[in-house]
């Protein structure tokens, strides 16, 4: 993986997790990078989530420190602010940049208070330890219940994009969160990142479907330091923006693979919808219904259950022309069961990646992508002991 230059990363383990394991991690860009990130829209939102939001409206969109831990959601609990402005205060001490330019995060259990003198005790520590090679070491210290790592790069004339996530549930109350962190190395203006960032997450992570719950910490967060040499410009402007979308789809994807019990991945495709929007409402309804995703579970190619899930989109449709695929094999024509070799295709759904298409035919030109997991007994069983 070739990595953006002008990054440092550090890892460690502050005693915020019950077992001994990293949860601490950072991420230093060596000069001022400008910023864009995006935040959950849920109306409960975690202490660090406020804080960072903040401190890029104060900052004009500038960011040199990323802090999160892992462990503890710092959410819904009497010291969560105090916590966040004090381990965020302890971080730009060390690092003499102003507070407003450290970016918090925070990932784990709901309504546990978290002691800031474990994070702020760790600070210098943490500091000491930064390196360009302790890229992987950060990306695990922020897991939670995920079982691999998550990472993606790419590189584009010269210009380099990296990014780390990580997230494999979100139940309530304990939810598992969602957090992501992508670098590059090029000089992009803050204003145009927004609007970058944004198609980005339109196209991956507001794609991605796990269990349809949503979490109070989900932050994904891009920074551009420019020590590539390289500057974004109207004429490669396109370019970069494909390369960023590419490594958040990347992320998303690993994401659903990883979903909590989750055995396969599945890609949606819908195609032939009145516009783009509709398309990825019934997408979204698809990825999202239990129903669908143990049939996926258990091998099952039962349609029924996909275009059920599409009429109850709310998303408006022809059922009569509606095609489904399976595994490339088309399991309804024109809303009725249509003749499949039942046996091949049960044992194709064995596979580890699920391809499933619902087309509308008609001309509509509105299409969609999403992602989401199989549901099995081991979702309940993760979450049936997450706190404890």
């Amino acid at each position: 993986m070739k990595l953006p230059l002008g990054y440092r990363y550090s890892a460690l383990y502050a005693g915020i997790r019950k077992v001994t394991k990293a949860d601490l991690a950072l991420i230093v860009s060596d000069a001022p990078a400008t910023a864009a990130a995006v935040f959950t829209t849920n109306l409960v939102q975690a202490a660090p989530v406020r804080l960072a939001r903040n401190n890029l409206e104060a900052s004009g969109g500038v960011v040199r420190a990323v802090l999160i831990n892992a462990g503890n959601a710092n959410c819904a609990t009497r010291t969560g602010d105090k916590v966040a402005l004090a381990t965020t205060k302890a971080l730009a001490r060390e690092l003499k940049c102003p507070a407003s330019h450290v970016f918090p995060a925070s990932t784990g259990v709901i309504g546990v208070e978290m002691e800031a003198n474990k994070v702020v005790e760790a600070v210098p520590e943490l500091v000491q330890g930064l390196d360009a090679g302790q890229f992987d070491a950060a990306a695990d210290a922020i897991m939670t219940t995920d079982l691999v790592r998550k990472t993606a790069s790419t590189e584009v004339e010269g210009i380099r994009i990296a990014g780390m996530t990580k997230g494999s549930g979100m139940i309530h109350p304990n939810m598992a969160t969602t957090l992501a962190f992508v670098m590059t190395d090029a000089a992009v203006a803050a204003a145009s990142l927004r609007v970058m960032l944004k198609r980005a997450v339109e196209r991956s992570y507001n794609r991605l479907s796990v269990d349809g719950d949503m979490s109070t910490n989900d932050t994904l967060l891009v920074m551009a330091n420019g020590a590539s040499g390289k500057r974004v410009t109207q004429a490669n402007r396109a370019m970069f923006e494909e390369a960023l979308a590419e490594v958040c789809e990347s992320l998303a994807r690993q994401i659903a693979a990883d979903g909590e019990g989750a055995r396969k991945l599945v890609e949606i495709e819908v195609a032939g919808a009145r516009d783009n929007e509709t398309a990825a409402r019934i997408a979204r309804a698809i990825a999202n219904s239990p129903l669908v995703k143990t049939a996926i579970a258990g091998g099952d190619p039962n349609w029924g259950r996909i275009l059920s899930a599409a009429g109850a989109s709310g998303a408006m449709f022809d059922p009569g022309a509606v095609d489904i695929w399976l595994q490339c094999v088309k399991v309804c024509r024109k809303g009725l069961a249509a003749q499949y070799d039942e046996e091949s295709l049960i044992k194709a759904l064995r596979n580890r990646e699920i391809g499933m298409k619902f087309h509308i035919a008609g001309g509509g030109l509105g299409q969609a992508r999403f992602w989401t997991c199989d549901l099995t007994k081991g979702y309940i069983e993760i979450n049936g002991s997450y706190r404890t």
